[in-house]
């Protein structure tokens, strides 16, 4: 027998992350019989409910009005209505404003359903040749090099695959910091995943950042990095983190004063535990 979905709930509905027919019956069914779609960009999410014969109403709710459009959501769901959120592409809540909905509507007491589907993490994942029972999900870092780079710092002894989500314009310089500052680790580079182009670079983060260039950077990009080793984890490693980031940057043309004052300022960290590193 058929599901019934229920009235007064958020339900969250995964949305193909390329390939329009990666979406399940259950996905398309609860669409159709929702009261209203919070979507992201409500002209993308039409293309979708266009292919699949879908006239329910949208609703815009993303990162730059979700104060506002999240308690109107809140308001409708408390009436009786049944909100299904959708992200652009892949699951909603991860990487995406759909994340504070559910907070509000769980603080709210309402139910929240999640249905299963593509995330785009995952399908890189599966397909990497990569350790699979161990992997942290990071998604966008952030946008400056400033801010970056202690992120990066800060996963350098991490465990298991990282993933990154990454967008062409920042793609170069990210894998550029990743090299520099968790080593020339084994690496997948996967673009435009499950679309007509389709394609997975691998190699040490060198390679595929020498391959990528020189093929030319377009699309969308997930980024898969090797774990640290068992045998290379030591109560050092920021130290030689720190060491070699000031080798780097002294590579780059700056005095080794000026570089550890860069390297200090880039991580959060005092000038002389830098130094210090240096010595050692």
């Amino acid at each position: 027998m058929a599901e019934i979905f229920k009235k007064g709930t958020l339900y969250l509905c995964p949305t193909p992350i390329g390939n329009l027919e990666d979406i399940t019956y259950r996905t398309v069914r609860c669409l159709r019989e929702a009261d209203c779609i919070a979507a992201e960009d409500t002209r993308h999410t039409r293309q979708l409910l266009e292919a699949y014969n879908i006239h329910t109403a949208l609703v815009s709710y993303h990162e730059h009005n979700k104060r506002e459009k999240g308690p109107q959501l809140i308001e409708k769901l408390q009436s009786g209505q049944m909100v299904a959120a959708v992200s652009d592409a892949g699951m909603p809540a991860i990487c995406d404003p759909g994340s504070d909905l559910v907070r509000l509507a769980l603080h709210a007491n309402i139910p929240v359903v999640p249905l299963p589907g593509a995330n785009a993490g995952l399908t890189a994942l599966i397909a990497s040749g990569m350790d699979t029972t161990r992997f942290i999900f990071i998604g966008f870092l952030p946008k400056t090099k400033k801010h970056r780079r202690p992120v990066l710092v800060s996963l350098a002894a991490s465990e298991g695959t990282l993933i990154f989500y990454e967008a062409p314009h920042r793609i170069q310089a990210v894998l550029q910091e990743m090299t520099e500052i968790l080593g020339d680790r084994e690496c997948v580079l996967c673009r435009e995943l499950t679309k007509k182009y389709e394609q997975y670079f691998r190699g040490t983060l060198s390679q595929v950042t020498a391959q990528l260039c020189a093929q030319g950077i377009r699309g969308e990009f997930v980024i898969l990095v090797a774990g640290k080793c068992a045998e290379e984890r030591n109560p050092s490693t920021a130290v030689s983190e720190y060491s070699r980031l000031v080798q780097a940057e002294i590579q780059r043309g700056r005095t080794k004063k000026e570089a550890i004052r860069v390297v200090a300022a880039q991580l959060g960290v005092s000038k002389r535990d830098v130094y210090q590193a240096t010595l050692l």
